[in-house]
């Protein structure tokens, strides 16, 4: 089959990239291994962040390095046969979110902030999901004032720019959040944040939305890709595909592809774990649930409550190591009271990482006709229906609504 455009990677980020470019007019073909949704962006925690203005790094304060270090914190862990490999990449993180680092990230990134919720409603509305959309905020709870006053840089830039976020007390957390138990100091509430039911749901209406714009759905291998007579070609389970131009949104899987045409960035591949509790007596959240001292979410799902871990660093096909969750399960029922474990065994996944937390939107460095989109980190659900905006706006000639620059693979210097 030939089309305009052949989009690698059905999680969020690609699939809202193909949809982008199918109502421009392109003939698209996306590709997966899986089917749509079923990795990274089946397994979040289902939030279309406003306010994600700091990067996930690491601590400048003694005592949680110190706990980093000795695996001990909760919100994150690493295999110690991994420290080493890892290390290198640790130490560009910590250099890049600095104070000026993570004064730059916030401006970039609000940027993508401004247009998320707007342009996820915008595709919902479309595909005719609108009401796997909750327009109830979310919390970060504080366990302590320390834990309040650690994050006063998110809370100053959010003032900077414009962003609606109100100090709760304890007495105005239960008014919020009856269910929850008392042991917080305080907390922030977000309203302009909204959440979905089932992540999977959405990417998947998603893809449906493509379809019925005339772009094919299929299942293949993205490593086969070469470039044939001036053409992109991919295998797949239907024959070839080909294309005048390809986006890679592949992901933690990036890296497989790209390093066979000399793109190599300082990429990494943050592991996390999920898992759906039932409620004790009938207990309720109306909205998710940080607890950021602890570094997990707690949110309302179909399935029941969902309890997301921080970050595992360790091969990315390693096997799991729930660790983490095992260590959250009576921290987090200390602030809700979970009941039965509802999965049979926690889930695995994977997000893609770069030093400087934004991901990389636009053309790929010296390869003609092939376009970049990865790199999300923590916010690839959140971010997947603007991102794939701008990569459409970028492949079809139009002005993009967001200056690109900030995002542009050319600033880890690679090149084939």
């Amino acid at each position: 089959m030939t089309f305009d455009v052949i989009v690698l990677g059905a999680g969020m980020v690609g699939t809202s990239a193909a949809v982008q470019l199918a109502e421009r007019g392109r003939k698209v073909g996306l590709l997966d291994r899986r089917g749509i949704g079923e990795e990274t962006s089946f397994g979040n925690a289902g939030v279309v962040e406003r306010e994600g203005l700091v990067p996930v790094g690491i601590p400048r304060d003694l005592v949680r390095l110190f706990r980093y270090a000795f695996n001990l914190a909760p919100e994150a862990n690493y295999h110690p046969s991994f420290l080493p490999k890892i290390a290198p990449w640790l130490l560009k993180l910590f250099q890049a979110t600095d104070r000026a680092g993570i004064e730059a990230y916030a401006r970039a990134i609000d940027t993508l902030g401004r247009y998320a919720v707007v342009e996820h409603r915008r595709l919902a509305a479309a595909a005719g999901v609108t009401a796997q959309f909750r327009e109830t905020g979310w919390l970060r709870v504080y366990r302590t004032a320390a834990g309040l006053s650690g994050d006063a840089a998110l809370h100053d830039l959010a003032g900077h720019f414009g962003i609606d976020h109100r100090v709760l007390d304890r007495d105005a957390l239960h008014a919020l959040e009856p269910d929850l138990r008392p042991i917080a100091h305080a907390a922030v509430f977000w309203p302009e944040t909204q959440t979905v039911a089932w992540p999977e749901t959405v990417t998947k209406a998603y893809g449906e939305r493509l379809t019925a714009l005339g772009g094919v759905f299929g299942i293949g291998d993205a490593r086969s890709l070469r470039r044939v007579d001036e053409q992109w070609v991919v295998s797949t389970e239907a024959g070839e595909w080909r294309a005048t131009s390809v986006v890679v949104a592949l992901g933690p899987w990036a890296r497989d592809l790209l390093d066979r045409f000399g793109l190599r960035f300082p990429f990494a591949v943050k592991r996390g774990y999920h898992m759906h509790f039932a409620a004790e007596h009938g207990a309720r959240l109306a909205r998710p649930v940080v607890d950021v001292e602890m570094g997990y979410c707690l949110t309302p799902m179909e399935r029941g409550m969902r309890l997301t871990t921080g970050v595992e660093f360790a091969e990315r096909d390693a096997p799991a190591t729930p660790r983490q969750l095992d260590q959250l399960k009576p921290i987090a029922r200390e602030l809700f009271p979970l009941g039965a474990e509802l999965d049979p065994e926690p889930w695995l996944g994977r997000r893609p990482a770069l030093p400087d937390g934004l991901p990389i939107i636009g053309p790929a460095p010296g390869l003609p006709d092939m376009w970049l989109d990865f790199g999300h980190g923590h916010l690839g659900f959140t971010q997947g229906p603007i991102s794939g905006r701008l990569i459409a706006e970028a492949i079809c000639g139009e002005p993009t609504l967001v200056d690109l620059t900030p995002f542009r693979a050319e600033r880890f210097g690679a090149a084939p």
